[in-house]
């Protein structure tokens, strides 16, 4: 193999020009698929409970029903994420009491029964997350934002989400 600047010709003084080929930049090339994980998409935690009786539509009548109508209103979220929050983003509806009835949704929203105080459980999922990625609690409650953000999570009102 002749060498890049090689002449063909060896009664010529000129040598033989090769345009060099440069890999792309890493910065221009998109990540392989692997490289998309869970901890860069944000994640983000509803206080099923403080959202719902945020809106008064006689959820006390059935608590069960508006903790349902509220995860299916959130299926959306994930694919479009929040005004200042853009998608992709997890979605975690924490709900307690009589709403823990509610079924797992097929997909887009997972939600978390507690099992005692409802803050408490949301507190345990912000303190799984927020080390590793951007985390918003969604809620009203001022002790549970004053606990999230001590935590490094960010905090929306009930109305930053379908209600």
């Amino acid at each position: 193999m002749a060498a890049p600047f090689a002449d063909p010709d060896p009664r010529s003084l000129a040598p033989a020009f090769q345009e060099p080929t440069f890999p792309e930049p890493a910065s221009q090339q998109p990540p392989p698929p692997a490289a998309i994980s869970a901890e860069v998409v944000p994640l983000i935690v509803v206080d099923g409970a403080n959202v719902v009786g945020s809106v008064p539509d006689g959820w006390w009548r059935d608590r069960a029903g508006a903790a349902a109508r509220l995860r299916d209103r959130l299926a959306a979220v994930p694919a479009a994420g929040l005004s200042d929050v853009p998608a992709p983003v997890e979605v975690v509806l924490v709900v307690e009491g009589r709403a823990r009835e509610i079924a797992q949704a097929a997909e887009g929203v997972r939600v978390e029964r507690a099992t005692g105080s409802g803050d408490d459980k949301i507190i345990d999922v912000v303190r799984a997350s927020a080390a590793n990625r951007r985390t918003i609690v969604v809620t009203a409650d001022r002790g549970l934002r004053t606990r999230a953000l001590a935590l490094g999570a960010e905090v929306r009102g009930p109305s930053s989400v379908p209600r």
